[in-house]
């Protein structure tokens, strides 16, 4: 037995998208899912109970910052990140590769590792397979990832061979280190940019590897859309059908459809957290920035077809005066509102498989939310 295995249900007969169920020592979730992100134990404004309440299953945190706040050493005497956190489903932590090479300047990467600064103070850090295996280990997530390197787009095509090839020695270290696969499970991470031949190269190298389940990495990072959805099309038949696929870092409610459609079964991202903070949401007619003026007067919910919280209870004239204000509550509320959303939408795509009808969905979707429109804007 695994720490965690999948279960595929059912497949739709338009697309080939995958209506499965994940299964964790914290409980077993169906599949396509959007996972919160709760980068330092907590997801940003949001209580363990209203997270369940909203229909949260998997929630991520993030490795580099535990490791730097409070110590992966504190949240391990504390009982681990479940304890730590009072979240008694399941949770995925990242390997801290990303943020190694999106939050330093400087940075040197060694076969052994990568030297770079601690985005905070300056000092001089290390990580490694190892010590990301370690911390991982001590955090007790159920999900972890391996520590890999996430190339900037675009990158040239050397330098991208030598990176996916470094990354599938650091697949391996990773499953050497890894010290607790009876009750953690370690997914390794595919690479290779826009580039198909080392898409293949990295799925064959990790899935030969044989991890209980795999991520397709480096997408999302600046590329076009239409990149993306080539890469996916092109690298998710490569990954085991009776294995999670992950796509990471993607949260725009387009990319959430595309991305099922071709065949993954996670996803996460920042992006409504985020964008919660700045005032704005995901509503079923498209992208609403509830702070402009025109909402001062405006006494309806964020979103006539959402029975969230905080559409039942809180007009658009009072989430706004909130955020000028800068009143927590606001920000609370749109953050609220935006996982609801793409957590609801999520189960729509999930009924859509079931019903053999998700390229259907996606039409009246995008025409609601305005993607066909020329010109859209997205987030």
């Amino acid at each position: 037995m695994t720490a965690i295995s999948y279960e595929l249900i059912k497949t739709d007969k338009q697309t080939g998208a995958r209506l499965g169920i994940l299964h964790t020592p914290h409980g077993s979730y169906e599949t396509p899912m959007f996972m919160p992100v709760g980068t330092l134990a907590t997801v940003k404004t949001m209580s363990p109970e209203e997270l369940k309440e909203i229909g949260a299953g998997v929630i991520l945190s993030n490795t580099y910052h535990l490791w730097l706040r409070p110590g992966h050493d504190i949240v391990k005497e504390a009982g681990g990140l479940h304890q730590f956190m009072n979240w008694d489903q399941a949770i995925l932590t990242d390997s801290g590769g990303f943020q190694v090479f999106s939050l330093s300047e400087f940075r040197k990467i060694e076969e052994e590792g990568v030297h770079f600064r601690n985005h905070l103070n300056g000092d001089k850090l290390f990580l490694s397979p190892e010590i990301s295996m370690e911390v991982q280990n001590a955090l007790g997530s159920d999900i972890m990832m391996a520590f890999d390197e996430c190339p900037p787009y675009p990158a040239e095509y050397d330098y991208m061979k030598k990176s996916v090839e470094r990354t599938s020695r650091w697949a391996e270290r990773c499953l050497k280190a890894h010290k607790r696969s009876k009750d953690q499970g370690l997914f390794g991470i595919v690479q290779g940019g826009e580039y198909e031949d080392l898409r293949k190269q990295s799925a064959e190298d990790l899935v030969s590897l044989d991890f209980p389940g795999y991520a397709v990495g480096g997408l999302s990072v600046g590329e076009p859309k239409e990149t993306m959805n080539r890469m996916l099309e092109f690298t998710t038949p490569l990954l085991p059908a009776d294995k999670p696929r992950y796509l990471m870092g993607v949260g725009s409610p387009d990319s959430l459809i595309d991305g099922a459609i071709r065949g993954i079964d996670m996803f996460d991202c920042v992006l409504p957290t985020r964008i919660a903070r700045n005032g704005t949401v995901m509503t079923s007619t498209g992208r609403l920035v509830v702070k402009n003026a025109k909402y001062a007067r405006d006494f309806g919910p964020l979103d006539d077809h959402c029975d969230c919280y905080a559409c039942r209870n809180y007009s658009r004239a009072y989430i706004r005066h909130l955020i000028h204000t800068n009143e927590i509550l606001g920000f609370r509320l749109c953050t609220y509102h935006n996982l609801y959303f793409l957590i609801k939408l999520m189960e729509q795509v999930r009924q859509a498989i079931r019903e053999d009808r998700l390229m259907d969905f996606r039409e009246q979707f995008f025409e609601q939310y305005g993607f066909n429109k020329p010109n859209a804007k997205n987030f």
